[in-house]
């Protein structure tokens, strides 16, 4: 391996940054924060960032073309290079750094396996139960309205994303459902 080698960008990089940027500005619409509650803070926003990519990783990384899990693994990548970022210009320490951000990553893959397994088998009401726990930080017997509504909003992102050609994603464009969705489904 050359030099040259290792200042190479990996395959689908630029593109895996694109699609994240996307996931973040989805989830910085303001209903998340107005109407639906989701507190506005630290952990809300990265719950509500975690869940559009594992909406969007599902999406990529469940594609029968090679290049769809590759542009998975590549948002995740672009993810986890951006809260890095993040934690440093909140002024973490350089020997924490490693450690926070394997907990966060820890808390994304537990939440996008709950969240995958509730639209994987339909069950909405499972999907807004891990929603609950995991934006409100509620333990409730039955999910309120705002997990409800937020679940609804997600499989209507689900099912906008299985639609979306593996071609679109790889020019780096992406949809995710309007708010408006959960009024609607």
């Amino acid at each position: 391996m050359g030099l040259l080698a290792l200042f190479r960008r990996k395959p689908h990089e630029r593109t895996g940054f694109e699609l994240y940027g996307a996931a973040v500005a989805a989830a910085r619409d303001p209903w998340y924060f107005g109407p639906l509650g989701v507190p506005d803070t630290l952990d809300g926003r990265f719950d509500l960032v975690g869940l559009q990519v594992a909406l969007l990783i599902r999406r990529l990384r469940t594609d029968p073309d090679p290049r769809g899990p590759a542009l998975a693994q590549a948002v995740f990548d672009a993810m986890f290079a951006d809260m890095d970022i993040n934690l440093r210009e909140m002024g973490a320490g350089d020997m924490s750094i490693g450690k926070r951000v394997k907990r966060m990553w820890e808390a994304f893959h537990g939440r996008a396996q709950a969240y995958e397994a509730a639209l994987d088998a339909g069950d909405h009401t499972a999907l807004a139960a891990a929603l609950e726990r995991n934006v409100w930080r509620r333990e409730a017997a039955e999910p309120g309205l705002e997990a409800l509504a937020l679940a609804r909003q997600a499989a209507a992102s689900a099912a906008l994303l299985a639609a979306t050609p593996l071609a679109e994603l790889l020019r780096g464009a992406v949809r995710f459902a309007p708010p408006e969705a959960a009024d609607a489904a």
